[in-house]
């Protein structure tokens, strides 16, 4: 039962910093420790480490996907354009 409760404490933590340690987010910086700590739970539990491949998956399609829709140019100005118009005419 101990063991049991452990195991969830530490998912629970895990969880609260996978996102954390993929972004390497700076704002949330992890020290050497507690990386070390995620990275043996995230090799040790299929349920952890498969919620982190999950995150890698979504973050490599996000990257994929805007590599392919990048906006066309003569669009984003036409788009400016017309923004100009509007503040123009609301400042006459």
């Amino acid at each position: 039962m101990i063991t049991m409760v452990r195991g969830m404490l530490t998912c629970r933590w895990a969880a609260r910093r996978i996102q954390h340690y993929l972004d390497a987010d700076p704002a949330a910086h992890l020290d050497a420790v507690e990386v070390a700590r995620l990275e043996a739970h995230l090799a040790a539990c299929a349920r952890c480490g498969g919620r982190a491949d999950q995150y890698r998956a979504l973050a490599a399609a996000l990257r994929s996907w805007s590599d392919r829709n990048t906006p066309d140019p003569r669009l984003v100005a036409r788009m400016h354009d017309a923004a100009e118009r509007i503040v123009a005419q609301g400042s006459a």
